[in-house]
């Protein structure tokens, strides 16, 4: 992977429903992907430095966020949680053992084993270049976004998504469902990223979709 504009390469996995929700409308989404799409997240996860969610993510699922792969052990990746107002339960599953990052618009406390630093906002979130920038000086020079809807159309807006990894389950969840990517705030058509398919394979009963963005 190519480093990005900020000197990390970023990596968007989506895993949605056909019609690109990653949630129903309550919030259930376990699992919309098959085992096998899992999998191969897991295998996406151990290629790269760092696994990025926002914290909407972890009240919602409390993922532990690591790789798992099955015969083998995996080295694990910093875990990044972006918290703007630091509520990241000590008790969440990404806040205890690891190599956990927590970074924040708000006053630096302790959240589990997390290690926590204050970035500056954008927007009253924290700002995507400043993440990346405390990230490279980490020596992260690839990460791997995995949620959730805000977080990805922050990403995007900014222009710093170098790929995409789509798993799409064949099921609808229609307009109420939660999207994959929230706003993005496109004036035109012609402001819309864009991005270049290099692969479509099925993935089970899913279809693994991958994509670059065009320069």
């Amino acid at each position: 992977m190519r480093p990005g504009r900020h000197g990390i390469a970023v990596t968007l996995k989506l895993a949605t429903s056909l019609d690109g929700r990653i949630a129903t409308a309550t919030g259930e989404s376990k699992w919309i992907t098959g085992e096998p799409a899992r999998l191969e997240g897991h295998r996406l996860r151990a290629a790269h430095d760092a696994i990025l969610v926002g914290v909407e993510t972890v009240l919602a699922d409390d993922p532990e966020l690591t790789a798992r792969l099955p015969g083998r052990p995996v080295d694990q990746p910093l875990r990044v949680v972006l918290d703007s107002r630091l509520r990241t339960p000590p008790t969440a599953r990404v806040a205890e053992g690891g190599d956990t990052l927590i970074l924040t618009a708000a006053r630096p406390t302790t959240v589990g084993t997390a290690t926590v630093e204050v970035v500056e906002v954008d927007d009253g979130r924290p700002s995507i270049s400043a993440c990346l920038t405390v990230l490279r000086r980490r020596g992260v020079s690839s990460v791997l976004i995995e949620g959730g809807g805000e977080v990805a159309a922050s990403f995007l807006r900014a222009g710093l998504v170098d790929r995409l990894e789509w798993f799409r389950a064949p099921i609808l969840l229609g307009s109420e469902g939660r999207p994959c990517v929230a706003a993005l705030a496109l004036a035109a058509l012609a402001d819309a990223p864009k991005f270049r398919r290099l692969a479509v394979e099925p993935c089970g009963d899913d279809l693994w979709e991958r994509y670059e963005k065009v320069s």
